[in-house]
């Protein structure tokens, strides 16, 4: 039986793959690469899932492989293309980032509320200046995203004694965290009750630019915004301007519609707001974690098992069952 053909779009430190010794001929590309050797690949993992490459490379002639798989959650650089070739399925790294997002986030808020930027900046200036801080307990979050990792950061905030709002598609009753998930038509009355607003949704038309000027100007002058969803989902200059005009008090991104945010970027420099390199779903033994899934699932494909994680293309995630 002929080996199948297992191309890596390549990103360094490289995937360990020894599993599949003797099972799948492992072949490499990069961005110039993947043109040609893509009608030759069963089985596509976009090792490199910050790469536009798939995108691009997609529309060419020849064979298409028959599963695509990108160790992220989102799956906003893959799309709309592959949408075109439905024989081919997608999937994702839904699960991996959950827990770890979530205590981000976790961290974030707590950071916000009892002030401890403040505190190293007196410390470095060896200032001994007595404040009183904001308690989270009690206080108001608003979770935009419904899928594992905003599930997950709701219930880690509930932890905490935070009242939790779960924003999702469509509304539903009866949720067994939440009681209620908010339909999308409720985000614009609920940011008015917030004192947490965080991010975590897919990338998709509905979602695009989501959080601009008028999102910002429905929200408390107390308030403080995170961003751990994708970097268009925000209006970046609408942010800088609630940030300078104190519309808001705080806000932090750890995605941006640039990546690596630019030295020149003002972003580095807004009052009130924290900038982190896309790193709150990264762990120590991260990338072990996203090959030891893709492992699992070649298993179940190579049994002609069914895949986990499979994206529905056209909503642009994988679908809450």
């Amino acid at each position: 039986m002929t080996e199948p053909v297992l191309l890596v779009l390549d990103d360094d430190p490289l995937p360990r793959l020894d599993r599949l010794a003797g099972r799948a001929r492992i072949e490499h590309a990069d961005e110039k690469t993947l043109v040609e050797k893509l009608p030759a690949a069963d089985v596509l993992l976009v090792w490199d899932f910050l790469s536009d490459a798939v995108r691009h490379a997609w529309p060419g002639g020849g064979r298409r492989p028959r599963w695509v798989h990108t160790p992220s959650a989102g799956v906003d650089r893959l799309l709309p293309e592959l949408a075109a070739s439905p024989e081919t399925l997608v999937t994702n790294a839904r699960g991996v980032f959950d827990q770890p997002i979530a205590e981000y986030v976790a961290g974030l808020v707590l950071a916000m509320a009892k002030d401890f930027r403040g505190s190293w900046e007196l410390q470095r200036q060896r200032q001994w200046s007595h404040r009183e801080t904001k308690r989270v307990g009690g206080s108001r979050a608003v979770v935009v995203g419904s899928g594992p990792i905003g599930r997950t950061v709701g219930r880690t905030l509930q932890a905490l004694g935070v009242i939790v709002d779960l924003v999702g598609r469509t509304e539903r009753a009866g949720d067994p965290d939440f009681g209620r998930v908010h339909g999308n038509a409720a985000l614009a009355s609920l940011l008015g009750e917030a004192d947490w607003v965080v991010c975590v949704a897919p990338l998709t038309d509905e979602t695009r630019g989501l959080f601009d000027a008028a999102a910002f100007a429905r929200m408390r002058p107390d308030a403080h915004f995170i961003n751990v969803g994708r970097g268009q989902h925000v209006i970046e200059g609408d942010l800088v301007e609630a940030l300078g005009s104190h519309r808001i008090a705080g806000a932090a991104l750890d995605v941006f519609a640039r990546e690596p945010l630019p030295a020149d970027s003002p972003l580095w420099d807004v009052p009130g707001l924290v900038v982190s390199p896309h790193m709150s779903g990264d762990t120590i033994g991260w990338r072990d974690d996203l090959a030891e899934q893709f492992l699992d699932n070649f298993d179940r494909w190579e049994a002609g098992e069914p895949l986990l994680n499979v994206v529905d293309k056209d909503l642009g995630y994988v679908p809450s069952s």
